[in-house]
């Protein structure tokens, strides 16, 4: 299968190194220089569990363009790095391609095929002047769900905190012949796949830790541990789950952890630092749309107060404007 891979960070290197492993053929689209050329001539590392393998079998530009056609194209960048794909993405897609996206958070193609009174709603939040919407077909679109965390250690160099599975369903959730043989796939790879037959359901469970842990950790520089462990911060991100809950009760999804226990979890995986506190960090702009934004929305939609989600989107959007305004004055000093 032709795959092309854009974004090679954390998750997209992880599961493009392992796809080439087992003889895929696979294309990076990476725009960081060093990143790149550490992985052009020396391979990409992905270590885990202790061990470490070394990926070389791929192919790797800057080009959206140069790739041609693909079998299946993965969007491994962030939810609000995908408007600047739009001009070039469609140059990737042949008449079968399969477009499959590992955000976290609420995807813009949230009620695409959902069948209920919002269907093919869009999420403006995500995808506010209707681009991406525009520039991807819907039929195209299969959804993933990233439960590994890790981080890109090194030019090259990809650690893996925890985690192995990327599950994948069809909007419908029907089990199609495509979606099928995904998960066949990313099995073959040495990943744990399995076909959902609720999307939404595992987005929302997965949303859970990501609307809370990751702008609180910014906000704090706290880890996940030391979140969970603190009252304040736990109490806050219990707070927004039970918010968030109500809101995909009344979208009719059932959750089938509670809430103490998703935090339980997540203090489980120990100091690591969510995806937003290593882009504070790493002075790369926020993923907040997509997580928080889009959960405001959709509070807005279901007529649902959102307190604690509003106060924390509001001191998160305040934390990137500073960082934002830091940065300039850094550029022009």
């Amino acid at each position: 299968m032709r795959i092309c891979i854009i974004g090679a960070g954390a998750i997209g290197g992880m599961l493009g190194g392992r796809l080439a492993l087992a003889g895929e053929t696979v294309t990076f689209i990476e725009k960081n220089p060093a990143h790149a050329y550490a992985m052009r001539t020396q391979g990409l590392r992905i270590e885990a569990d202790g061990d470490a393998v070394v990926a070389k079998d791929f192919a790797i530009t800057d080009d959206l363009a140069a790739p041609g056609p693909q079998d299946l194209v993965v969007i491994a960048v962030k939810a609000h790095q995908i408007p600047a794909l739009v001009p070039d993405i469609r140059q990737l897609f042949g008449p079968k391609t399969i477009v499959m996206t590992v955000q976290n958070g609420v995807p813009w193609w949230y009620f695409f095929k959902h069948g209920g009174p919002h269907d093919g709603r869009r999420i403006a939040a995500v995808d506010p002047s209707g681009a991406i919407d525009e520039a991807i077909e819907r039929e195209r679109i299969v959804g993933c769900i990233v439960y590994p965390a890790g981080e890109v250690t090194a030019p090259g160099v990809i650690h893996v905190v925890e985690g192995n599975r990327f599950s994948v369903g069809e909007l419908d959730g029907s089990h199609s012949e495509r979606v099928e043989a995904l998960a066949a796939m990313l099995v073959r790879s040495g990943f744990k796949s399995y076909v959902l037959d609720d999307i939404r359901g595992e987005i929302w469970l997965k949303l859970w830790g990501n609307l809370s842990f990751n702008p609180i950790s910014a906000l704090t520089r706290a880890t996940l541990a030391g979140l969970c462990r603190n009252p304040y911060t736990r109490e806050l991100a219990a707070q927004m789950m039970g918010e968030a809950q109500q809101i995909g009760e009344k979208l009719g999804i059932t959750f089938r952890h509670t809430i103490e226990k998703r935090i339980a979890g997540a203090e489980g995986v120990g100091e690591h630092k969510t995806s937003m506190l290593q882009d504070v960090e790493a002075g790369r702009s926020l993923e907040i749309e997509a997580l928080v934004g889009a959960v405001v929305e959709l509070g807005r939609l279901t007529e649902t107060p959102t307190p604690h989600i509003d106060s924390v989107y509001a001191a998160v959007k305040g934390l990137e404007e500073t960082l934002s305004q830091r940065a300039a004055v850094a550029v022009t000093a």
